[in-house]
């Protein structure tokens, strides 16, 4: 799969629009005259709260235009984000994987740890790599044009969008100032972005990705439309859902206007829950009632969020669908509507497609799974949560305490059944764990500098989660400044890394030495691997340059069929060999990443070598790359 290698993103917007119109006249192959396939718009929200639109109830907030979408198309009143917090939201959404797989699940760079905690955070991924097949790629190199127009969010220079299969890039300012001509957020920058590629693109599919920054904080946003909303539990958050939805409105105007209505799936959502805490100045942002917590929580007021569909060949309007799903579904949706075979171009997705829900069916029920083990800036701690059913269970890392709700009968996850449930509680928390080890999710660890006195007033003495909001957010406001201080206290200490340091060496399957008879690199995209590992003696090697020395974590990412793990397989490196025992994923594309020890390197030439020991089942595993992430380096 090639993959564009533009470094530079255009923030004036003047700018922006020029080249956007030039990539579009220079760059893009006309589409077959027939060519009947679906273009696809998708509106991302940043911190849209689940019912901050009237559509689903809220009666302070304006939203018209959105409104009328819902009831020309399908609303889901029972989507989930793949986490509550943005950047792992956004790569689950544009890969159709979970974000505990990924190893990419708080926001970047990352909340970094300090003595209020009891647990370490696991080192996170400090971007989207490049070898994760995105949902703009799969399209482009099916013959769709793709634009992504506003936030990213997944990786700054070397791992921005261009590289990640977008043609037409155009991120202006996520902060304006508000005039008669732009909101607080950049929106109208952004929408006449996309219109002018949609306009550009009217005769070929096209992929159009708006992640908007609106309501994000800081809040800001016209002052006529604050006096409009003066009613509003927030009214500079009310404004910004308006301008919002106008920009909606535009964007929605221009496909009718250019006849492209009929073949364009319009899609509408948010990145996760409504920041219900105060956060900064002038906050909390909204409400999530009658849902639990918000942003930052696996609690239904963080993982719910709005989502609106239009596909009129598919949907019936006015639909309203109850059926739980999550964002990574959108990937395979999307993919299906195109006529993408996934199995094909990407392997095993942790989504699966709602095509079926979009037009009036059903889908087979299933377990939905959410792992979060990090501490947020909304004063989230680490927890993992399962729901099966109407039931969701609730586990928390720091003590192993677990919370058990039937949603059916209580949405505002208040009466902990645990206690009365316990057989029904441990076989979720079992089940949970056993998806943990199947997905390959890191997992907090004990913190030294654990200081109970920084610890308590933040978690314990007034906890987040249950935050019950005053009738406006300036009422709310004065209760939680001083647990707000004490949190801005605890995060300024931004030598705490949770992310890799930069240095590290990535040896990808292609690149390696096989030393084989039946292995060999499998170069199809939706495998990338080193497969057809069916004999114990065969081998691979790499040759690298070690940038600094120091000591560095080894992590493989692997796949495994059932029936076939247990291998023992051995790295030997720099002198040392270290071990790891192959683990079943369920399909040997299915890929996992696992940390299997450290090695001191020197700088320079080094090689690597693998070499399985055993082969119990019918294949060692397929291997998709290696990568070392320095730990420490010396001066």
């Amino acid at each position: 799969m090639i993959r564009s290698c533009s470094a530079c993103l255009i923030h004036s917007t003047f700018l922006c629009l020029a080249f956007v119109l030039a990539g579009i006249l220079m760059g893009s192959l006309p589409a077959a005259a027939d060519d009947s396939r679906p273009n696809i718009v998708l509106v991302l929200a940043d911190d849209l709260g689940v019912n901050d639109l009237a559509c689903y109830g809220r009666t302070d907030h304006r939203t018209p235009h959105l409104d009328r979408l819902a009831q020309q198309g399908i609303r889901f009143t029972c989507a989930y984000t793949a986490q509550p917090i943005c950047s792992p939201s956004r790569a689950a959404l544009l890969t159709g994987k979970s974000p505990a797989r990924l190893h990419l699940t708080n926001y970047l760079p990352g909340r970094p740890d300090s003595p209020s905690q009891k647990l370490l955070q696991p080192r996170i991924e400090g971007q989207l790599p490049l070898e994760e097949v995105t949902l703009a790629e799969l399209l482009r190199d099916a013959g769709y044009t793709t634009g992504l127009f506003g936030k990213w969010h997944l990786g700054n220079a070397g791992f921005g969008p261009r590289e990640q299969g977008f043609d037409t890039v155009v991120t202006p300012p996520a902060n304006t100032t508000p005039t008669d001509q732009e909101g607080g957020k950049g929106e109208y920058a952004i929408t006449a972005a996309a219109e002018a590629f949609i306009e550009a693109n009217r005769d070929r599919p096209f992929f159009c990705y708006l992640p908007h920054n609106n309501p994000h904080i800081p809040l800001q946003a016209k002052s006529d439309l604050i006096e409009k909303n003066d009613g509003a539990f927030h009214p500079v958050y009310a404004a910004m859902i308006e301008t919002l939805d106008d920009a909606v409105a535009r964007l929605l105007h221009k496909i009718d206007s250019l006849g492209l209505t009929d073949r364009t799936i319009f899609i509408f959502t948010s990145d996760n829950g409504g920041l219900h805490v105060l956060e900064s100045p002038g906050t909390p942002a909204t409400h999530n009632s009658p849902y639990r917590a918000g942003k930052g929580y696996v609690y239904e007021g963080g993982l719910r969020v709005p989502l609106i569909a239009r596909w009129p060949s598919q949907t019936n309007p006015g639909n309203v669908c109850e059926i739980p799903i999550v964002l990574t579904d959108l990937m395979p949706t999307m993919l299906e509507a195109a006529g993408i075979d996934p199995s094909k171009t990407v392997g095993p997705l942790d989504g699966v497609s709602i095509a079926p829900v979009l037009r009036g069916e059903t889908l087979p029920e299933r377990t939905l799974y959410w792992h979060f083990p990090n501490y947020t800036n909304q004063g989230g701690r680490p927890a993992g949560a399962i729901r099966q059913g109407p039931w969701k269970l609730i586990e928390h890392f720091e003590n192993g305490e677990v919370e058990l709700y039937n949603l059916a009968h209580d949405v505002s996850e208040t009466n902990n059944l645990a206690p009365m449930e316990k057989h029904r509680a441990e076989q979720l928390r079992q089940k949970l764990a056993m998806w943990r080890t199947r997905v390959g999710a890191q997992m907090p660890s004990n913190n030294p500098q654990f200081n109970a006195e920084q610890h308590n007033p933040l978690y314990v003495d007034q906890d987040p989660s249950h935050l019950t909001p005053e009738a406006t957010a300036a009422l709310t406001e004065p209760h939680w400044k001083k647990w707000r201080q004490a949190m801005n206290t605890v995060t300024q200490d931004r030598n705490s890394n949770v992310t890799p340091a930069h240095g590290d060496v990535r040896l990808h399957a292609r690149d390696a030495r096989v030393h084989a008879v039946v292995m060999r690199y499998e170069p199809e995209p939706y495998k990338n691997v080193l497969g057809y590992w069916t004999k114990v003696e065969d081998w691979a090697e790499w040759e690298f340059q070690t940038p600094a020395s120091g000591i560095y974590e080894i992590e493989v990412q692997q796949g495994c069929g059932d029936g076939s793990g247990g291998a023992e397989v051995a790295i030997e490196i720099a002198g040392k060999t270290l071990t790891f025992v192959v683990q079943e994923t369920g399909h040997f594309q299915h890929m996992i990443q696992r940390t299997i020890g450290t090695v001191h390197l020197p700088e320079g030439d080094c090689k690597i070598a693998v070499k399985p020991r055993t082969k119990p089942g019918v294949a060692v595993m397929d291997l998709r790359r290696i990568v070392l992430r320095p730990v420490t380096a010396n001066d």
